[in-house]
């Protein structure tokens, strides 16, 4: 089974083990009458506001259980609210499977030796032909000469001056068929490094783009002027996941997750960029659209959701109804990337207040509303 195809299994996968282990370790508290480990994880993970990833939980266990005294201590610098980009380093640095990096920079050192061997070979076959016009233009002025040269010795000069060329023609059909190979080389690589780079910022349980992929496109706003004029963000989030998780199991809640972000991606089709930006929410970049164009693309997405059936499992039990609630800003209505987020952020919020299932615009919003925390929604 090719390596793509394994390693989509085993990230599908990666929550329900943590959701087993979770069950093992509560199961073995309970029998030695110690404190419930994996409670004490989840629990502190929420006080934190860590997103529950399987590489999250990875880090809280190692913590808590003291098995490496560098990783703790590396945590307790983070704070109070580590961000999800430093636990990443700190998974990437202390968990090996998590080094999907080294793969892409793996694939880029090659994709650059080929390139080097190819100039190389451009070089060669460069300075060869040069060589060859100088003999010619040499040989050619020396027949042109005051002196007479006997009709056997010119058939020897134009003799060798054929073999020379023949072989000069043979090397450069040689030097040809190499650079024809490397190219090809070069393109599979290619190839190979853009579908790494796509595994490593795709969300594996969704296969939508990761919060990785979504921070970098965010950044491209910013980067360019003119891009701040045509483009705006959608948040949404699934309302009351946190119960139907608690209820139905991850299993089923990751099921759902699935099927969200299939009808979103499917609803918003080219005019959209589609992340899972972590636990049940979802981001929307969208482009070349108006503030009421990008309004209705939400309301599409929304309306869909609403109406979808979510049948899970082979007796296709309903587990329906799933609504979402989203939160738009333009981006023009924000100084930078993180300044958008927060505010479609509170677009979300708005939504989650007045009843959820609904879409609000920042820009609709009654200016300073915000006085209450608007991040508790978070755990709703």
């Amino acid at each position: 089974m090719p390596a793509a195809c394994l390693s989509q299994i085993a990230n599908g996968t990666a929550m329900r083990i943590v959701g087993v282990v979770l069950n093992m370790l509560q199961a073995a508290s309970a029998r030695e009458g110690k404190p419930d480990l994996a409670s004490m994880i989840v629990a502190r993970m929420r006080q934190m506001g860590v997103t529950g990833l399987p590489r999250n939980y990875e880090i809280f266990y190692a913590v808590e259980t003291a098995t490496n005294a560098d990783l703790c201590q590396e945590f307790s610098q983070l704070g109070e609210r580590p961000t999800q980009q430093a636990l990443d380093e700190l998974s990437q640095k202390y968990f090996t499977s998590n080094n999907r990096d080294q793969i892409v920079q793996t694939a880029q050192d090659q994709v650059s030796a080929n390139t080097s061997e190819i100039l190389a070979l451009m070089e060669r076959e460069q300075t060869s032909i040069e060589k060859f016009c100088t003999i010619l233009d040499k040989t050619a002025g020396g027949l042109d000469g005051p002196s007479a040269l006997s009709r056997d010795v010119l058939q020897k000069v134009v003799g060798i001056m054929a073999a020379a060329t023949h072989s000069t023609l043979e090397q450069g059909r040689t030097i040809s068929k190499a650079m024809q190979e490397k190219t090809a080389e070069l393109e599979a690589m290619k190839t190979k490094l853009a579908r790494y780079k796509r595994l490593a910022e795709t969300d594996p349980l969704t296969r939508v783009w990761n919060r990785r992929a979504f921070d970098r496109r965010m950044a491209e706003i910013y980067n360019d002027g003119r891009e701040v004029m045509f483009n705006a963000l959608i948040l949404a989030d699934i309302d009351g996941f946190k119960a139907f998780n608690d209820r139905h199991g991850h299993p089923v809640g990751d099921k759902v997750l699935q099927m969200v972000a299939h009808l979103i991606s499917q609803k918003v089709g080219q005019n959209g960029f589609v992340a899972r930006t972590g636990g049940e929410e979802f981001a929307i970049v969208v482009d070349g659209k108006s503030e009421n164009g990008v309004f209705e693309l939400a309301e599409f997405a929304r309306t869909a959701i609403a109406q979808a059936e979510f049948a899970v499992g082979p007796t296709a039990q309903q587990f329906g109804p799933i609504s979402i609630s989203l939160g738009v800003c333009m981006a023009a209505e924000a100084s930078d990337a993180e300044d958008l987020y927060a505010k479609a952020d509170r677009a979300l919020y708005a939504s989650k207040s007045a009843g959820r299932n609904r879409t609000s615009l920042f820009s609709k919003l009654p200016k300073g509303g915000f006085a209450k925390n608007w991040l508790l929604y978070k755990g709703d």
